[in-house]
């Protein structure tokens, strides 16, 4: 769920939720007083229409002994004149926190112990003159100070002597009644208002702590160097795409640091291979500089042969250094084309007669078939397409293992395309190894290779320029018997240039 989401549910639950409870609360609580009021005061048959009119409510606590006196009064009025039955009568209204006056002609000859403190006489009504409440059970309401409710019973002893007896029912008992029901819903709402929250926070709590301990302790484990780790939170909400973000964070993080530590893997190898490829022809041109200043070279055909060989391992120098520039930038995508249209026959013709006396020296024959028309034209770097070219040589020779070297060019036709191949038939390269020959630094059984020397970088800086170009690369090999580097450019068409 959206975190905008679980905000509306909590504002609409925490506003819904307390009103429907107090609702609730209300009618059970009203229950309960009821009840309550019923099992107290023995009243029977009450309802939520009691409740809202307390004047009723007076009325039913005395109901039963107001009907009893009425019959005393009808069958047995001289009762009244009895102080025993009077004195029981009023002690049953004050478990109801009512009292009990009787009056006789003009003198009231009984006075409850409830009513005893009040000046009730100038509030009660002559014989037969209260104005009956059907409602109130007979009774009627005294308000002012002294709010009680007043059921008068007249009666005629045998003496013919009128009289009245008067039920006082003070209302403060409503008041105490009330405000219990008061305190209860008090102490309900602040009930609700606590569940409410407390339940609303332990839920959002329990949405949002799980899935933040477990971004702390990946943080943590950032912090640590640690990436080797999966933040799994699976939800389908803001913290849920926060949790996918960061896990997508700690994937790219791992990916950039293995790919800074092969890095710097690659550059150290670099390093080392330039190095020791640096030190072999600067080891040879010193010796055979101190040979000359010894005079050894005491001919003139020893001093063309020594500068001659001076002459070469400054060339393996300089091929070595422009490899590391070339690599550089690679690195950092900044190789320099200039591309143009190129005769494919003339552009290899001049190519072959550069590399056949570098291989005429090494004792190595070089072959060259050209099998395309002499009008065929590609698109491309002239200075990078001979590098392509002689670092393909130039490993050829490097893992040539015969006495007899040969290197064999073919350039075919192959449709839109023309195809290069460069076969020789050194000690080839192993299945398993093929696929990696143009990783860069990659050599195969580099025990025996790093004796050959070179940066390791030659057929990655071949494939990157074949690409660069538009074309494809690819080698077979049998191991003791050769390989067959190729690679496909395409050609240039007039008609396509123009359209």
């Amino acid at each position: 769920m959206k975190l905008k989401k679980v905000l509306l549910v909590t504002f609409f639950t925490m506003i819904l939720l307390p009103v429907l409870l107090f609702t609730v609360t209300i009618c059970l609580a009203g229950l309960y007083r009821l009840n309550f009021i019923q099992n107290s005061y023995g009243i029977k048959d009450l309802d939520y229409q009691h409740m809202k009119n307390s004047i009723q409510l007076l009325s039913e606590l005395t109901k039963n002994i107001h009907e009893e006196l009425e019959n005393t009064a009808k069958e047995d009025p001289d009762k009244f004149n009895d102080a025993a039955f009077l004195a029981q009568i009023d002690q049953r209204l004050k478990q109801e926190s009512s009292s009990l006056i009787v009056r006789k002609g003009d003198e009231f000859v009984y006075i409850g112990s409830n009513t005893e403190d009040g000046d009730w006489y100038k509030y009660l009504p002559d014989y037969e003159g209260m104005e009956i409440d059907s409602d109130l059970d007979g009774g009627f309401y005294v308000g002012g100070n002294v709010q009680a409710l007043v059921k008068q019973i007249d009666f005629t002893d045998s003496e013919g002597i009128h009289g009245s007896a008067f039920i006082i029912t003070k209302s403060e008992i409503m008041v105490s009644i009330f405000k219990s029901f008061l305190v209860d819903i008090l102490v309900s709402v602040v009930f609700i208002l606590i569940f409410t929250s407390g339940m609303l926070t332990l839920w959002i709590y329990r949405s949002v702590s799980n899935p933040l301990k477990k971004l702390r302790e990946a943080t943590q484990n950032i912090k640590e160097g640690n990436l080797d780790f999966t933040l799994d939170v699976r939800r389908d909400d803001t913290i849920g795409e926060l949790c996918a973000d960061f896990e997508d964070m700690r994937k790219r993080l791992k990916l950039s640091t293995e790919e800074k530590l092969e890095y710097d893997k690659e550059s150290k190898e670099l390093i080392s291979n330039i190095s020791h490829d640096l030190k072999t022809p600067i080891t040879a041109i010193k010796g055979y500089v101190e040979g000359i200043m010894d005079g050894v070279a005491d001919t003139p055909e020893k001093m063309d042969k020594y500068i001659r060989t001076i002459y070469n391992k400054t060339n393996d120098m300089d091929r070595l250094i422009n490899e590391l520039t070339f690599y550089s930038k690679i690195d950092t995508n900044r190789i320099p084309y200039t591309f143009h249209r190129i005769n494919v026959a003339s552009y290899f013709s001049d190519c072959i007669e550069e590399i056949s006396l570098e291989l005429e020296s090494k004792n190595i024959k070089l072959q060259y078939f050209n099998y395309v028309d002499s009008d065929v034209k590609i698109i491309a770097d002239a200075e990078q397409l001979k590098r392509v070219i002689n670092n393909i040589v130039s490993n050829s020779i490097k893992y040539m293992d015969k006495e007899r070297g040969i290197i064999i060019i073919r350039i075919k036709d192959v449709g839109d395309f023309i195809q290069v191949e460069i076969e020789d038939n050194g000690k080839g390269i192993g299945v398993k190894e093929l696929p990696y020959i143009y990783d860069r630094f990659y050599r195969t059984d580099a025990s025996r290779n790093s004796k050959q020397g070179g940066s390791g970088i030659g057929l990655s800086i071949v494939k990157k320029i074949i690409e660069d170009h538009g074309g494809q690369i690819w080698a077979n090999s049998k191991e003791n018997t050769g390989t067959v580097m190729y690679f496909v450019l395409r050609k240039y068409q007039e008609g396509t240039i123009n359209e």
